[in-house]
C-alpha cells in the first residue's frame, strides 16, 4: 500500500461522503476482491478507508479488540459500531467500555427497537428458547441493518479459523443481502497470529475469554466450552444452530 494511501486513509472522515449505488459497490468487488485476498489486515482496512471513506465502519462483538485496535492504528477516529442485543455478559459490556475509554475510535452503540421486555411481552418471554432464530433476527440482524444504512462497506472481525461454515469468508466480498462491502481482514490469521497480535500489542480481551468462553455471544445462548472442542460449540448448544444469521 503506498504512502499516498495511508495518508488518504488516515484523513477518511473528511472524504467520501456520498454513498455508491449497489451496481457500483458489487463492480468495485469484483476487481479488488482477489487482488486483496493475500494483503496484509493492514493494508486491507486502508484500502476500504481511502476508497469509502465516511462511510466504512468496523463492527465488534467484543469478544476482543483485535479489530478495533488495528483499525484505530490506520484510521484514528474510525467509527466501531457495537450491538447491544439486550442480552450480553457484563463482561462484554465493561469490554465495551473499556475500548471507547482506551481506543482512538468513535465507539456507536446500537440497540434493538424493542427492549427485552417489549419483546417479552409481544413475542411471549424467552424467545431465545422459544424461536432462537426469531430472536437473533431482532435483536441481531435487523438492527444492524438499520445501523449499516448510513455505510457502504464495514469490516467484521471473521476468521476462517475459526468454524468449518467460515473457510471461504473472502477477504473483500458482496454481501447482496445488505447490499453492501463486507471487509473481513482478519479473515486468513490463524489463532496463533491473534494471540501474537493480543500480546504485542497489550490489546483488550474479553475477560469470559479466558474462562471457557472462546466465542462470546448472548449470556442465554453461550455456554463454556470443554478445552479441545470446537470453540463454537457453546454458541446454542443442543439446538442444531450455528450462526445468528449477520454471517449468513
Amino acid at each position: 500500500m503506498t504512502t499516498a494511501t495511508t495518508r488518504a486513509a488516515r484523513d477518511f472522515r473528511g472524504t467520501h461522503t456520498e454513498g455508491r449505488s449497489p451496481e457500483e459497490l458489487r463492480e468495485l468487488v469484483s476487481h479488488v476482491g482477489a487482488e486483496l485476498e493475500l494483503a496484509p489486515a493492514e493494508h486491507i482496512i486502508e484500502w476500504a478507508a481511502a476508497t469509502f471513506g465516511k462511510r466504512f465502519c468496523v463492527t465488534s462483538s467484543m469478544g476482543d479488540a483485535v479489530l478495533s485496535h488495528l483499525a484505530s492504528q490506520v484510521v484514528p477516529g474510525i467509527d466501531v459500531v457495537f450491538l447491544d442485543t439486550g442480552y450480553h455478559f457484563a463482561e462484554t459490556i465493561g469490554t465495551r467500555d473499556a475500548v471507547e475509554a482506551t481506543l482512538p475510535v468513535n465507539l456507536i452503540t446500537i440497540t434493538p427497537v424493542q427492549s427485552v421486555a417489549d419483546q417479552d411481552l409481544a413475542h411471549g418471554a424467552d424467545l431465545y428458547k422459544t424461536d432462537p432464530d426469531r430472536c437473533c433476527q431482532l435483536r441481531k440482524v435487523e438492527p444492524l441493518a438499520r445501523s449499516l444504512a448510513g455505510y457502504d462497506a464495514w469490516a467484521t472481525g471473521l476468521r476462517r479459523a475459526e468454524t468449518h461454515n467460515r473457510v471461504i469468508a473472502p477477504v473483500v466480498g458482496w454481501d447482496a443481502r445488505k447490499g453492501k462491502v463486507k471487509v473481513s481482514p482478519l479473515a486468513r490469521w490463524s489463532d496463533e497470529q491473534m494471540e501474537r497480535y493480543i500480546a504485542e500489542n497489550s490489546v483488550l480481551v474479553n475477560p469470559l475469554a479466558y474462562d471457557g468462553y472462546p466465542s462470546i455471544g448472548c449470556w442465554p445462548c453461550t455456554r463454556r466450552v470443554a478445552p479441545g472442542d470446537d470453540p463454537r460449540s457453546g454458541r446454542w448448544a443442543g439446538t442444531g444452530k450455528t450462526e445468528c444469521g449477520i454471517h449468513s
